[in-house]
């Protein structure tokens, strides 16, 4: 049998072990147990090179509900540069009895930009200037800490409700205890702590493209990467290879365009599942970032290896809880030869509404096409100033 084929099939043994162990057994903690699960996802592009590239990571909506807290002034509406961007990581408390806890997240070479509750402390000063490429002067690493957060397992909740965000109460769809977290302005009630974030770090996993639009995968970690999934999407056309684990290098061929976005998220969900989620948070993790996922383009999804995550964000609790589960998933932007030509037929064809589904990634993407042809770069400058200036593009953004 082929090493493929071994791996397919080990994977599908483990999807049912996986299944047939979650449906049985409901993660209720003992009395005196205290359980803290995490999710969230590393937002990456891979250069030519195949490493993460430096990008305005906050260009685009934050799709957030208006009474999520952020950073002020410029910075947070022009975007940080980095190479990560930390988006939406949720902190679930699990017990039976109500208990308060104190929780501090120290973030390498990066910045806290959103949170929610209210924070005790975020570092820097939530009102500090940045310019759009502080995070690569030398300076401390960023933090948050909410001081008490009161875990209230029998509180009929009454968690906010604001404009906009629709993203966002995807991941109140769990058997989380409700929390109860002092703030500045008084008492909030919410399902989870959330917040997000911009760093510098490096990415634990380089992918270069190869000019057929082959995939080589390279664990640049110590440690094995648990799962990796390589996704297409062109138009209603959709396709993933999926390889666990990773201990050094791979490669992906071009997927075939013949798998259904049900295939792919319920072997998203297994392998979040596998890594430790509860079926109910593997869940709301895919419906807050399904559409961003499955949209358009290719990239890598990867499982974070769990010494790299404690190495980039460290999370304390106190007291320290009797299990503690952090699943991120890292997302690697990949610039293949089909999205760099989808993006130069848009440009030309100065479709505005098809440049949209490139608009977040754009930057890297024209820097990656002028790099390898820097005789275009001029033309590429050109469609695209056109692109967002023609008078029926101009109209359209009016209305």
């Amino acid at each position: 049998m082929s090493a493929s084929g071994v791996r397919s099939r080990t994977y599908s043994g483990l999807v049912c072990l996986v299944l047939l162990v979650t449906s049985e057994a409901q993660y209720q903690p003992d009395n005196s147990d205290l359980f803290v699960h995490e999710w969230g996802t590393f937002t990456s592009v891979a250069g030519i090179d195949g490493r993460a590239v430096k990008w305005s990571t906050l260009q685009g909506s934050t799709r957030l509900p208006n009474f999520v807290e952020h950073l002020s002034g410029p910075t947070f509406k022009n975007g940080l540069r980095g190479t990560v961007r930390m988006e939406t990581p949720v902190i679930y408390f699990y017990s039976r009895h109500q208990s308060t806890v104190a929780v501090n997240v120290s973030f390498s070479k990066g910045v806290i930009t959103e949170w929610y509750p209210g924070a005790s402390r975020v570092t820097p000063d939530p009102n500090t200037v940045l310019d759009r490429d502080a995070l690569y002067a030398k300076r401390k690493d960023g933090s948050i800490a909410w001081d008490s957060v009161t875990i209230s397992p029998d509180l009929i909740p009454n968690f906010p409700q604001g404009r906009g965000g629709s993203q966002y109460y995807a991941a109140r769809e769990t058997a989380a205890a409700p929390l109860v977290v002092k703030t500045a302005s008084g008492e909030r009630q919410e399902k989870f702590l959330f917040y997000r974030g911009v760093s510098s770090f490096s990415v634990p996993i380089s992918a270069t493209v190869a000019a057929n639009g082959g995939v080589q995968v390279r664990n640049l970690w110590q440690d094995e990467i648990p799962a990796v999934i390589r996704f297409e999407r062109r138009g209603d056309k959709i396709g993933y290879r999926r390889v666990w684990p990773v201990h050094e290098e791979i490669s992906f061929e071009n997927p075939e365009m013949n798998s259904t976005f049900d295939s792919v998220t319920r072997d998203l969900q297994a392998v979040l599942m596998g890594v430790g989620l509860y079926p109910d948070e593997a869940h709301a993790m895919i419906e807050t970032w399904k559409e961003s996922w499955f949209e358009e383009g290719s990239r890598l999804f990867y499982i974070v290896p769990r010494r790299f995550l404690e190495t980039v964000l460290p999370l304390t609790i106190n007291p320290t809880p009797t299990q503690s589960v952090r699943v991120f998933v890292g997302r690697v932007e990949l610039i293949t030869p089909a999205t760099e030509q989808a993006v130069a037929n848009i440009l030309a064809n100065h479709d505005l509404e098809g440049l949209q589904k490139y608009t977040r990634f754009l930057e890297p993407i024209l820097h990656a096409m002028k790099v390898e042809n820097s005789g275009r770069a001029e033309q590429l400058e050109k469609d695209l100033d056109l692109t967002y200036r023609s008078p029926t593009n101009q109209a359209r953004a009016a209305n």
